[in-house]
């Protein structure tokens, strides 16, 4: 009896030792285990805020793609919204080049390259205003007697999506858009060029329009 009940006790002693030793090693392992993983769900999240962002400029561009053949069925010439004229631009960009240098130097939305943007929804947009400190202004409609259009880039974009508005999947996040004025006539006509970005960081999410 007594050698068995000492053998019993070996027997608890082991078992408790056991499982004390495979709990600290789950335990430490668990640990380990967050700490990688944390980083990698953080870039899952960002990069699904990513896809996002370039699926709403995809919308955008669709949108716009619409409106230019309107204009030129209509109108006699294509042109993006915010333009009064096919051959007037749309922001501080009057060459591919330079939007295109301008879209690489835009790197978040305190950039002072915003400037050079407009807000393809209205900067003080109540669903998706710009963010503080952000520079991108609102087109203005500009009084011109041959001109087709008689409304503000903002508020023709919004015409196009039935009142509403698509907001940027990030904090800082604001749609942007610049148009290079297209130029010349004819069958020497060259059209303008439509670039439409996220304000969050224009130079990794942006695409543009050229018809």
């Amino acid at each position: 009896m007594k050698h068995t009940l000492k053998t019993i006790i070996r027997s608890i002693k082991s078992i408790n030792g056991n499982s004390l030793a495979e709990f600290a090693t789950t335990t430490a392992l668990m640990a380990t285990l967050a700490a990688t993983a944390a980083p990698k769900l953080s870039e899952m999240a960002e990069n699904t805020k990513g896809e996002k962002a370039m699926n709403e400029i995809d919308k955008i561009l669709t949108q716009a793609r619409n409106f230019y053949q309107d204009t030129a069925d209509n109108e006699g010439r294509g042109r993006f919204p915010g333009q009064d004229k096919f051959d007037m631009a749309v922001g501080g960009y009057a060459t591919e080049s330079a939007a295109m240098a301008g879209v690489g130097n835009f790197t978040d939305w305190k950039s002072t390259e915003g400037s050079n943007w407009r807000s393809v929804f209205g900067v003080d947009n109540a669903d998706n205003p710009q963010a503080t400190d952000g520079t991108v202004t609102n087109d203005l409609d500009e009084t011109c007697g041959t001109c087709p259009s008689n409304k503000a880039g903002h508020e023709e974009w919004i015409d196009l999506f039935g009142g509403n508005t698509l907001s940027s999947p990030f904090q800082d996040g604001h749609y942007i858009y610049v148009v290079v004025p297209g130029s010349g006539s004819g069958t020497d006509v060259v059209p303008p060029v439509l670039y439409v970005a996220d304000a969050e960081n224009p130079s990794d999410f942006n695409n543009l329009l050229a018809p």
